[in-house]
């Protein structure tokens, strides 16, 4: 018998490649309008709050250690807990942890666009405005998309009978997903918080 990797990972590997040249042309944009602008830069990058902002990345980096836990428990084939410890916890709880952490990063990022619309930094204010909103806002979109699908994955251990290797491939795939918005962000948070 031939031993061919699972089709649903190879598939979400393959895209998430695709993903990887769509941030890619976000990043290129960003430098590409920076060069063209530099004082734009130095000015507007000054209103960015970078201690919050770490915070909300800590959180975000975080979540992709719980991500991880859930998926060795589905390695495991433990759909729930056994027991109140963390050590005990099953996928499902891993990943509500998850999504708790994942939610708070968005609503991080969501009162940050307020305090940026209110001092004067929009979408369509200037090409610092446009580059920022446009990297961070697509991010957010995928987090959120992370999240919707931590939920199809808990639900999905709900309803079947029997968790097996299928709704553990399922987990897997996703936090190939989770992982590589993690990733994404902290390339983003380096470039556009901490690169001056």
């Amino acid at each position: 018998m031939v031993n061919r990797p699972n089709t649903v990972a190879v598939g979400t590997i393959v895209w998430l490649g695709s993903e990887v040249m769509f941030f890619a042309g976000l990043f290129a944009i960003y430098f590409t309008l920076r060069s063209t602008s530099p004082g734009l830069w130095e000015s507007q990058s000054g209103l960015l709050t970078v201690p919050f902002s770490l915070v909300n990345t800590i959180i975000l980096v975080l979540s992709s250690l719980t991500c991880q836990f859930g998926v060795f428990a589905a390695e495991r084939l433990q759909p729930r807990r056994t027991g109140w410890k963390p050590t005990q916890w099953g996928m499902v709880e891993w990943f509500f942890l998850t999504y708790a952490m994942g939610a708070v990063f968005v609503i991080g990022q969501i009162y940050e666009y307020a305090v940026l619309v209110s001092e004067g930094l929009t979408l369509s204010s200037d090409s610092y405005g446009s580059a920022f909103y446009l990297a961070t806002g697509f991010h957010g979109l995928h987090v959120i998309g992370g999240l919707i699908a931590f939920l199809f994955i808990i639900g999905r251990a709900y309803a079947v009978k029997n968790f097996g290797h299928k709704e553990a491939t399922s987990a897997i795939v996703v936090s190939y997903y989770w992982h590589f918005v993690d990733v994404v962000w902290v390339g983003l948070f380096f470039i556009i918080y901490i690169l001056k």
